[in-house]
C-alpha cells in the first residue's frame, strides 16, 4: 500500500475546478489539438495563475495541466522525446508553483480519447480493434507518461475521464509498475449507472477500488444530474475513499470545442453537500466550473473553516 496523501485531511477533501474553462474565462485559445497543455509552452504563467486562483478559493488539490499532453501529441509541435519529457515534468511544477505549499498536486493522465481532441473521450469508441488488440496499445500509450508524470514527483495521479472498462484495465497494469505512487481513478459516466462505453460502473469500481496504489475511485465529467447515484454505487461497493468532480452539464460539441448548457444553475455548493451526503469524499468540479464555484462548495463543505 502507498502512503495516503489525505491522511492529514480530518474529513472531506475540496479539489479545484475546470482549468481549461478557467484559462479560456482569462483569454487563453485552447482551439489547439492540445487544449489546456498548449499553454505548458506557450503562456505557463498563466496556467500558475489559474492554479493559484483556485487556492485562493479554497481548493485543497490542484490538478496539474498534462491531461492532454502526450509524447505522440507533443511530438506535433515538433517536440521530441526529451523534451517532452521535460514538459511533462514542467505542469507538476507550474502546479506546485500555483499552489504555493497550500494544496496538493494531482499529475493528470486524460484518456486516450482526450488526445485525439475529437470527444472519443466521451463515448469510449477508439476504434482500436476488440479488447485483446486494443488493451496493449492503450498501456503502451499511457504508460510512458505516466511513469514521466510520476518520475515529476507530484502527491499523486489523477487518472480522470476514462470513458472505457478496456481503458481502465490498461490503466490498472500501468499502475501495478509504479508502486510507490499513489493515483485516484475516475470515470466519465453516459447515466446514473454506466460508463461511457456501457460497462455498468459498479464493473469500473470493483476493477479499480482495491488496487494497492489507488487512493479513491469515483466519476467526473459527468453531468451533476447523476453524479450523486454514482458516488453511491461507489461508496456501497467500497472502503476506498469516492472522489466527484462533474462538469457543469450539458453536451460537449466536439467541432467547437466547447460545452453547451448548464445543469448547475444554482452553483457547485448545493450538490457538494449532497455529494458528501451520498458518500463522497474528494469533491470538486471540472469542465464549466470555475473559482467562484469551489468557493462555494468550500463555504458549504467546510462552513465553519
Amino acid at each position: 500500500m502507498v502512503a495516503d496523501p489525505f491522511a492529514a485531511f480530518a474529513d472531506v477533501v475540496v479539489l479545484d475546478g475546470g482549468l481549461a474553462t478557467e484559462l479560456q474565462a482569462r483569454g487563453a485559445d485552447l482551439s489547439d489539438e492540445l487544449w489546456s497543455a498548449r499553454l505548458l509552452l506557450d503562456d505557463p504563467a498563466l496556467i500558475v495563475d489559474v492554479h493559484r486562483a483556485y487556492v485562493d478559493a479554497g481548493a485543497d488539490v490542484v490538478i496539474g495541466a498534462s491531461y492532454q499532453a502526450s509524447f505522440e501529441g507533443l511530438a506535433h509541435r515538433g517536440l521530441d522525446r526529451a523534451a517532452a519529457t521535460t514538459l511533462l515534468g514542467r505542469s507538476v511544477e507550474l502546479a506546485r508553483e500555483g499552489a504555493e505549499g497550500r494544496a496538493l498536486v494531482a499529475a493528470s493522465i486524460g484518456p486516450y480519447g482526450a488526445v485525439r481532441a475529437d470527444g472519443a473521450e466521451y463515448t469510449g469508441d477508439y476504434g482500436l480493434g476488440d479488447a485483446d488488440t486494443a488493451r496493449p496499445l492503450l498501456r503502451d500509450f499511457h504508460g510512458p507518461r505516466a511513469e514521466a508524470l510520476a518520475a515529476a514527483g507530484p502527491d499523486l495521479l489523477a487518472i480522470e475521464t476514462i470513458p472505457s472498462i478496456v481503458e481502465a484495465e490498461a490503466l490498472v497494469q500501468i499502475l501495478g509498475t509504479l508502486a510507490d505512487t499513489p493515483a485516484w481513478v475516475s470515470f466519465s459516466c453516459r447515466d446514473g449507472g454506466t460508463l461511457n462505453d456501457g460497462t455498468p460502473f459498479e464493473v469500473a469500481v470493483d476493477l479499480v477500488a482495491d488496487h494497492p496504489t489507488v487512493v479513491a475511485v469515483g466519476v467526473n465529467c459527468t453531468t451533476p444530474n447523476v453524479v450523486a447515484q454514482l458516488v453511491r454505487v461507489a461508496a456501497e461497493r467500497s472502503d476506498t475513499p469516492v472522489v466527484v468532480y462533474p462538469n457543469r452539464g450539458g453536451t460537449w460539441d466536439a467541432p467547437a470545442k466547447r460545452w453547451v448548457g448548464d445543469d448547475l444553475p444554482e452553483g457547485l455548493g448545493p450538490l457538494a453537500l449532497e455529494l458528501r451526503r451520498a458518500g463522497a469524499r474528494l469533491i470538486g468540479g471540472c469542465c464549466g466550473t470555475g473559482p467562484s464555484d469551489i468557493r462555494d462548495a468550500r463555504a458549504a463543505l467546510r462552513p465553519a473553516a
